[in-house]
């Protein structure tokens, strides 16, 4: 039976998620698409309406989300950024030392995780953070084979600090750990509902694309990830989704595959919406 339809009961698996009926096992359950996934959120995602900083409520919203799919079966993994708080590149700009801005802005993802950590502690998850940079009083060490077992006994693992370098982006980050916890897919939350040919706010003519290929991301230099995480995603076929995180549900429907949404990148050929 595929994820999104309904049981005997009438109820969907997020449903039975929802109303405790549906107990979380070590192992997924073998009908969802993806077993295993990725979510990347930009710092950004979290100031809700404002400037700067965490916004309580728009925080809340995801880890309910999150929650609700994790239940349901899914493993779950998370890549935050830091942009809300402090970004690498901006510092630079400003006269910063690159790699001192760099590291003040993996900082900056470690208090947005350890803030995600807490809301989805609050929805009943058990979770883990685990830094590229040590600091023992606070998250776990990153360690492969710790996170994966983590994820096969149901916590969702933070991976905060990025790769622990400077010059790699959170996005990087994401590409990279997918791919060592052999995660089937990457879910890249924005702010806009999938991967334009402009920026829809500047250019109304704007086209929105249904699926690319990594080859054409990287031509015409569209805005989904760097070209660092875009070509370690097409060396190791690791399709990503671009999604629009504003709209409640869209995590769910990203993953449980309840209809067309976003932009898929890595697909056989570009299309249009």
């Amino acid at each position: 039976m595929p994820a999104n339809d309904v049981g005997a009961e009438g109820d969907s698996i997020v449903d039975r998620a929802r109303a405790g009926r549906y107990k979380r096992s070590r192992m997924p359950d073998t009908t969802l698409p993806y077993k295993r996934v990725l979510l990347k959120l930009s710092g950004e995602a979290l100031m809700g309406e404002g400037k700067y900083g965490i916004h309580p409520p728009t925080l809340l919203r995801i880890a309910e989300e999150i929650a609700e799919l994790s239940k349901a079966g899914v493993e779950l993994a998370v890549v935050i950024g830091g942009g809300n708080i402090f970004r690498g590149v901006a510092g630079a700009t400003e006269g910063m030392d690159r790699a001192s801005a760099d590291y003040m802005g993996m900082l900056a993802t470690c208090i947005n995780s350890m803030a995600m950590q807490d809301a989805l502690e609050k929805q009943g998850l058990h979770t883990r953070v685990q830094s590229a940079i040590k600091m023992e009083q606070i998250s776990e060490p990153y360690i492969r084979r710790r996170a994966v077992r983590h994820l096969e006994k149901g916590r969702v693992v933070i991976f905060a600090a990025g790769t622990g370098n400077p010059y790699f982006t959170t996005d990087t980050a994401a590409s990279l750990r997918a791919m060592e916890i052999n995660a089937q897919i990457i879910l890249k939350a924005t702010k806009v509902d999938g991967v334009y040919s402009a920026d829809p706010k500047k250019e109304p003519t704007a086209r929105r694309y249904k699926t690319l290929t990594y080859m054409d991301v990287l031509r015409q230099n569209l805005n989904v990830m760097d070209s660092t995480a875009i070509s370690l995603c097409m060396d190791n076929k690791l399709p990503i989704i671009v999604f629009d995180l504003t709209t409640r549900g869209n995590i769910q429907r990203a993953v449980l595959g309840n209809g067309e949404i976003g932009t898929v990148v890595g697909a056989a050929e570009t299309a249009w919406a």
